[in-house]
């Protein structure tokens, strides 16, 4: 049980006591109308097809699939979704005029979801009329709409910024023209838990037609305010995946979905193990890609680094999780780096299959804290490549790196000088190569030749993953004039210096064959 989670009978009496919560609630997703207005996103009709078809398979209970009146693509689009014969209801978006409804019932759907601005902003500035013929229009477009046969649900466009007295008139007269949901947004996203108590309760106890929700996310508040909606009684809330939308967007799904059944304990009868994928595939057709620290579906949001939250996570994972990962389908990820314990290495390596023992164990913790103290976030590829060459790597070194320089100019080969103690005694030299990792290892052969001369037959270099901070990964295979071969490899920040290790890595290995034979 999440550490957020609280027992039935304090989510019975929180019900009783503070909440007005309605019998059903339902999810009304606009990820492929609102959604697609997020600045920069344009979906395809295939593309809106595919989101619609997860959205189905998750259990939303209405899926808004465009405006149909915007082009002949929305009509398209809202049709082949239609042959998809889904469970999820279609709606189409609609202005309050007569066009706008028949390209919904153009487009085959049976719910329309009409709108028209009732606040003095929209009524002075963009629609340009009275009072009293915004009331006309809606209450037209309505009787229209349900005389065609549609499921109607009536938006009053900037609800919240509508006086108090007017929007109760439009509402009461578009509900006495049939109108089935009564729509309030927040347009502008300028709500407070408090005021969208005040509201909704006010509305609640005037009208007995169910509620709906449309909040905006200007303020951060959308899923807050979205879930005061519901305490107070409204039957419906408008979401879209990753919370995308106009400008900062709406009320994000997978928030208000988890927290009400996490916090709340209201089951929707969501397959929320979908819910993560269905991020993951927005995301990608969208181009928006979502924040780390995006709630439940962000790549953080099961990450632990702490080593006191990680040692807590092992022994009983609601330590420091709300919910389980797997109840959306994410997954836990144990994070390296200057914060890591030795719980989490020891985690991690064992996922991985490999046994170090207590010196080896010590090596590749103070190496994971190293990368760590200097900006790195180790990843998984990073930890089994530098526990791979701490395994493979000599246990004596009669030749240690003791310094190393480079020099370079334009129109200048570059120059390593390279320190080395060979068998306890130090060696310095400077040699000149094609680039600088040419340079290092001449130098490295002119400094051991009186110890050994080596041919090195292979060099590998790999970047372990991308970016400019990527650890390079250099394997090497050095031979002696006895035919001896030995590998060598190294993990290091620096190209150079992971190259200088590996090839003494090599070196050394060579020198303890030679001296045990």
């Amino acid at each position: 049980m999440g550490s957020i989670e609280m027992t039935t009978n304090d989510i019975e009496k929180l019900k009783r006591e503070n909440m007005n919560l309605a019998d059903k609630i339902y999810i009304f997703d606009t990820t492929l109308r609102d959604g697609e207005q997020t600045p920069g996103v344009a979906l395809t009709v295939d593309e809106k097809i595919q989101i619609a078809q997860k959205l189905n398979n998750l259990g939303v209970d209405k899926i808004e699939v465009g405006f149909p009146a915007s082009s002949k693509g929305e009509i398209e689009s809202a049709k082949r979704i239609k042959e998809r014969d889904l469970d999820s209801t279609l709606v189409g978006l609609a202005r309050s005029l007569k066009g706008d409804i028949d390209a919904v019932l153009d487009a085959d759907l049976e719910y329309i979801h009409t709108f028209i601005g009732t606040s003095p902003l929209h009524r002075d500035y963009k629609l340009k009329k009275s009072k009293e013929e915004i009331v006309q229009g809606a209450v037209e477009s309505v009787e229209y709409a349900k005389d065609h046969g549609l499921t109607v649900e009536f938006s009053a466009e900037d609800a919240t910024r509508t006086e108090r007295d007017f929007l109760f008139e439009i509402f009461n007269e578009v509900v006495g023209a049939g109108a089935d949901f009564l729509d309030v947004p927040d347009t502008v996203g300028i709500l407070t838990p408090i005021m969208t108590h005040e509201l909704i309760t006010d509305i609640k106890n005037n009208f007995k037609t169910p509620i709906s929700v449309h909040f905006h996310n200007d303020f951060g508040l959308a899923t807050a305010n979205s879930l005061t909606a519901i305490e107070c009684g409204a039957n419906q809330a408008h979401v879209t995946v990753n919370g995308l939308g106009e400008r900062t967007g709406n009320c994000s799904l997978e928030e208000l979905v988890m927290t009400l059944k996490t916090a709340y304990g209201v089951d929707l009868g969501l397959d929320t193990t979908r819910l993560y994928s269905l991020s993951n595939l927005v995301g990608r057709l969208t181009g928006v890609k979502m924040p780390v620290n995006k709630p439940i579906v962000g790549d953080n949001a099961f990450a632990h680094e702490s080593g006191i939250h990680v040692h807590g996570i092992l022994n009983n994972s609601s330590t420091y999780e709300p919910m389980s990962p797997e109840m959306v389908g994410h997954s836990r990820r144990i994070v390296l780096g200057k914060h890591t314990g030795a719980n989490a290495l020891k985690s991690k390596l064992k996922d991985y299959h490999i046994d170090l023992n207590d010196e080896q164990f010590c090596k590749v913790f103070d190496e994971i804290k190293s990368l760590g103290d200097s900006g790195k976030c180790v990843t998984d590829d990073d930890l089994v490549a530098i526990a791979i060459t701490e395994l493979a790597s000599a246990r004596e070194t009669p030749i240690e790196i003791k310094g190393m320089s480079i020099s370079m100019g334009a129109n200048v080969s570059p120059t390593a000088t390279v320190k080395l103690e060979i068998d306890g005694v130090e060696k310095e030299t400077a040699s000149t190569g094609v680039g600088p990792v040419d340079a290092a290892l001449k130098a490295i052969g002119t400094l051991i030749q009186d110890t050994l001369n080596i041919e090195l037959e292979e060099y590998n270099l790999e970047a372990i993953n991308g970016g400019t901070d990527a650890l390079a990964d250099v394997f090497v295979i050095c031979s002696d004039p006895d035919g001896n071969k030995s590998t060598g490899r190294s993990i290091n920040q620096d190209i150079v210096m992971a190259s200088i290790l590996a090839v003494l890595d090599s070196i050394n290995k060579l020198l303890l064959i030679r001296r045990s034979i």
